[in-house]
């Protein structure tokens, strides 16, 4: 993954100055001005606040691996490993990953009519070992990203409580979301770009 001048999604896909795909692109200045300037807004903000790049770079690996998105997960791992993290914990992400692949959405609507679409699902609760190597804070980003990403019916003010509690603060909950969001968003037109270039 390039540093924040390049545009990312450009660099996900493979797309060359003056290719079809740029053309298609193109067409959309604005949304590809935004989708650039969120990344940099999340990614490289010049202040970082409570969560630190390391952390950044860490759930958006989290994310894209969850998603099933391996070239996408492979970019932010790259550029958590150029943050200068020690491999015991680039091992902890990759785990963490493994353990809590499923398939989804999962979740209970209000009592209603849209009752018999609920689903259960499994509740991801991170291995101890890899609990150890993440530390507490990532590991309950972790644990509520995987909520967020299968379980978005379920996602209650209750759910954030393990968060507070692991020292993220209501500013760095907000953070949190917003890369999870984005990395939904970034993962899904990364995936539709590789398709219409014949390489999903």
């Amino acid at each position: 993954m390039p540093g924040t001048d390049a545009d990312v999604i450009d660099a996900l896909v493979g797309i060359t100055p003056g290719s079809p795909l740029d053309a298609i692109r193109a067409r959309r200045p604005e949304a590809r001005a935004h989708a650039q300037a969120t990344y940099r807004a999340l990614f490289a903000p010049e202040d970082l606040g409570n969560v630190t790049a390391q952390e950044r770079f860490a759930v958006g690996t989290f994310v894209a691996g969850l998603h099933g998105a391996t070239a996408v997960a492979a970019a932010y791992a790259a550029r958590l490993a150029d943050s200068g993290v020690p491999t015991a914990l680039k091992d902890a992400v990759d785990a963490a990953i493994k353990e809590a692949r499923t398939h989804g959405p999962y979740g209970s609507y209000t009592p209603g009519p849209l009752s018999r679409e609920d689903t259960p699902g499994p509740v991801y609760r991170m291995e101890a070992a890899t609990r150890g190597a993440l530390g507490a804070r990532l590991a309950a980003a972790f644990e509520h990203t995987h909520m967020l990403v299968f379980h978005p019916r379920d996602a209650a003010p209750a759910a954030l409580q393990a968060l507070l509690e692991a020292g993220w603060t209501t500013t760095d909950i907000v953070t949190l979301s917003q890369i999870v969001a984005f990395l939904s968003f970034q993962i899904r037109v990364v995936a539709g770009l590789r398709t219409l270039a014949g390489r999903p």
